[in-house]
């Protein structure tokens, strides 16, 4: 079990752009159980590479409450291949911007096709919660925060919340 550090921002490789992964050997399968064991110790319901500082195009969530048996699900190369109709708002939070929640207004269902750590390219719907959780965690690979969902204003004071704190910490 390898618990990895959660990037927070200001961090700049929150911003960046995952690479696509090309095979899916040991080394991504290793990276997606330290990915859960992070989640989990967080704790979270979804984790994307970039968070712990790595670039690919892998994320990793689970919806299942305290209690229940966990259903972890492992996203490589994830691509939201349609959205539905219907928007829902929803309150988000995030690791990587901790404590801070925010209503965000995003479509209810998708259709997300992925690899699984099989091989096996996947298609599955997703509706309410996970469908949001996936949006969510997609995003994180592309650079995008939830916060970018919000009005200007909103979003500019959590970054300056932030930015004093990172100052803060680093003397």
């Amino acid at each position: 079990m390898a618990i990895r550090p959660i990037l927070v921002i200001p961090d700049a490789r929150l911003r960046a752009v995952a690479d696509h992964i090309e095979v899916v050997d040991d080394d991504i399968k290793k990276l997606a159980k330290d990915m859960l064991d992070t989640m989990y110790d967080a704790p979270g319901i979804g984790l994307a590479a970039p968070q712990i500082g790595v670039l690919k195009r892998i994320v990793v969530m689970d919806l299942a409450a305290e209690g229940e048996t966990p259903e972890p699900l492992v996203l490589i190369n994830p691509e939201i291949t349609k959205f539905g109709d219907e928007m829902q708002v929803t309150e988000e939070g995030c690791l990587s911007i901790p404590e801070l929640y925010y209503e965000v207004e995003r479509p209810n269902a998708v259709t997300v096709t992925y690899t699984d750590l099989d091989g096996n390219e996947v298609t599955k719907d997703a509706e309410g919660k996970l469908a949001v959780c996936i949006q969510h965690e997609l995003d994180h690979l592309d650079g995008v925060l939830y916060i970018d969902y919000l009005s200007r204003l909103k979003r500019d004071r959590v970054i300056k919340k932030f930015d004093k704190a990172a100052k803060r910490a680093a003397g």
